[in-house]
């Protein structure tokens, strides 16, 4: 447990620890890629499970230290609502600057997982009383099975050259990762422990600043990815980096947490409220991407969708806010 700090002090600890963790967290996908082309790994591997995991670390960390600390609600809201985020803002924030193309693979096999396994979310925390340890060490094998299943299925991805130049010029990717991973494990520390701390001081549940300040502050690092892959016509890499991360967060984030410590005392909001809204986002990317005309043909994340996803994530704001502040 955190000990008490003044309010002025806790939002300095939360402005701060959002700078350092994005901070961080390049440097950490920049020691990633370094090491991995040093060890001779795929460009695909590089591109989708490195850069596209890489950038969900802060989740991971952030997640793995509020769960250690008890903040079962802090933790899963920082992965649910990271996930709402990826979906609704920044693939969202891409498809508005240029239209993301879709290829059937994602319609039909990535959007499908990802509402398989955000239902299975659902299941686990319904069939028991709360999230226990062995619901984390269920969904850790099945994302130890889906990663080489999806690796192998979204072998064709592409991996911008951009994203090669920027670690040509590392010259020690290992400390670069090493610095990464301990500069991440500290300022997750800063984040959660003025998080809680403001929680505490205005009242509201922990719940609520996990899918508001930290679900969109440890996304910083994909939302960068996505607008910087938009600009450069990448629409692979940015469903692949969006998808890649919902896939970690839900399972091996989520997994990780309960693992370390059981969920008790789980907010009823995330059963009727947050997993729901995930699901269907996750199934929204199949259905606003599909060629309907060909299915077998890519389909077009429009500038119209777009502005649904923004328009469904300004009302689940609102009415998220209604709820935990009532």
């Amino acid at each position: 447990m955190y000990p008490e700090i003044p309010l002025w002090l806790s939002f300095v600890f939360i402005l701060g620890g959002l700078w350092l963790l994005a901070w961080s967290a390049n440097k950490f996908v920049d020691g990633a890629s370094a090491v991995a082309k040093v060890l001779g790994i795929s460009p695909f591997v590089i591109g989708m499970v490195v850069i596209g995991f890489g950038t969900s670390a802060p989740e991971l960390a952030v997640s793995a230290i509020s769960s250690s600390m008890g903040h079962s609600n802090l933790s899963l809201g920082n992965a649910y609502g990271s996930n709402v985020f990826n979906i609704a803002v920044i693939l969202a924030i891409a498809a508005l600057i240029r239209p993301v193309n879709v290829r059937p693979m994602v319609a039909f096999v990535a959007s499908p997982l990802l509402v398989i396994i955000a239902v299975l979310s659902c299941l686990l925390v319904c069939l028991g009383d709360g999230f226990s340890r062995m619901d984390g060490i269920v969904e850790l094998l099945v994302f130890a099975i889906l990663l080489p299943l999806y690796c192998w299925f979204d072998r064709k991805s592409k991996n911008g050259n951009d994203e090669e130049s920027e670690t040509e010029n590392i010259r020690h990717p290992w400390i670069v990762l090493l610095v990464g991973l301990v500069l991440l494990a500290v300022s997750s520390h800063i984040l959660v422990w003025g998080s809680v701390s403001t929680a505490r001081a205005l009242g509201v549940s922990e719940l609520l600043i996990g899918l508001t300040i930290i679900a969109a502050g440890t996304s910083l690092p994909e939302l960068a990815a996505g607008i910087a892959s938009a600009r450069k016509g990448q629409p692979d890499f940015v469903l692949g980096n969006v998808i890649g991360s919902n896939f970690f967060n839900t399972l091996a984030v989520v997994g990780l947490s309960g693992t370390i410590h059981p969920f008790a005392n789980i907010s009823p909001y995330v059963l009727v409220r947050d997993l729901p809204v995930m699901v269907f986002l996750s199934l929204s990317i199949g259905l606003f991407g599909m060629n309907y005309k060909n299915p077998l043909k890519e389909g077009r994340i429009t500038r119209w969708a777009a502005t649904a996803w923004l328009l469904i994530f300004i009302a689940y704001m609102t009415v998220m806010f209604i709820q935990e502040l009532s």
